[in-house]
């Protein structure tokens, strides 16, 4: 079957602008973390791709270790990238990161100049890619001087292998020498991604404040908690869940607490014509400091759930207050 997008595509999004940058990116952009490895059925990777981009979504969202295989997510995108959006190449947004374990041995990890270039060629053979749009450093390495990453990052934008940079889960403390570098270097950091839902808020501790001083935009990734921000565990943990899985999400996190802070949060989500996973979504993009929410999906239905986030993006202030109240 030939894929052709949606004419009306982008009239289905919202756009935001990335911190002070001529970048704008989608209000939901696709994660590429779950669901598009060497394991997972190709077909159904396609017809998320397909999906995403005829709702508007232009942003995606890659890493070096991806899959399982790592590795494997960049290949599964190279190939649906090849087959099915030649001569889209400019009407999307492509981003890969390394940081991660990639490869053994003392080359393959971490934050220096040797791994990051490395990586960064590696994952462009992957994907069958001249550039991509956006390249991150995946975690501060506090064994490499961070000037030394940041110079591997400004080297890749002057090769011509990689548009703009970012970093990700650096600290307030961290973020800020980083960007302070990168600016200096005159490859100024384009965005930062973090990790941030209802119950994950460690970003409002500084590194808002200090991504919106300079400029920088912010992507938050694990919106809904590994899903506890869905109504999957209203009434428990199901057979097969993520938290049954005890992957990422491990079972103790499902306290009768934190059920009981997200059963609260579901019956306002329904007063406000929402799921609860459409709320939380919402949640973030209420602050103008935050472009874009990074979302994952195993299929095509479940990525247009999420994008019904989109048709409620208004809270009022006693919504707002209710909310702080069940967090507390």
């Amino acid at each position: 079957m030939t894929y052709l997008p949606l004419e009306n595509r982008y009239q289905q999004m919202t756009y935001k602008r990335c911190g002070n940058s001529g970048v704008k990116l989608p209000a939901i952009s696709l994660g590429l973390w779950h669901n598009f490895g060497g394991v997972d059925l190709l077909e159904n990777c396609r017809e998320m791709l397909w999906k995403a981009f005829d709702s508007g979504i232009t942003h995606f969202d890659l890493a070096n270790n991806y899959g399982p295989p790592p590795g494997s997510a960049e290949e599964t995108f190279g190939q649906i990238l090849k087959k099915d959006f030649q001569g889209y190449r400019d009407e999307m947004f492509i981003s890969t990161k390394a940081g991660y374990t990639m490869w053994p041995g003392p080359y393959g990890d971490w934050g220096s100049r040797k791994y990051l270039i490395s990586s960064l060629d590696q994952s462009l053979k992957r994907m069958n890619l001249e550039y991509v749009d956006l390249f991150y450093s995946h975690r501060p390495d506090p064994e490499t001087p961070i000037e030394e990453t940041m110079m591997a990052l400004d080297q890749v934008v002057r090769q011509g292998k990689a548009l703009y940079v970012g970093i990700s889960n650096y600290k307030p403390e961290q973020a800020e020498q980083a960007i302070k570098i990168l600016k200096e270097l005159g490859t100024p950091c384009l965005i930062h991604q973090a990790k941030y839902s209802m119950f994950e808020r460690w970003v409002e501790g500084g590194l808002l404040d200090l991504l919106g001083n300079t400029g920088v935009g912010l992507i938050a990734f694990s919106p809904l908690a590994q899903g506890m921000l869905t109504n999957r565990y209203l009434h428990g943990i199901p057979q097969g869940s993520r938290a049954s899985k005890a992957a990422f999400l491990k079972p103790e996190m499902i306290t009768d607490e934190r059920l009981n802070k997200i059963r609260q949060l579901n019956d306002l989500a329904i007063s406000r014509g929402q799921t609860l996973a459409e709320m939380a979504i919402a949640w973030l993009l209420k602050d103008k400091r935050v472009t874009s929410v990074l979302i994952g999906a195993s299929s095509a239905a479940q990525l247009d759930d999420n994008l019904k986030a989109l048709n409620n993006l208004d809270f009022s202030g006693e919504e707002l207050k209710t909310i702080e109240r069940i967090l507390a």
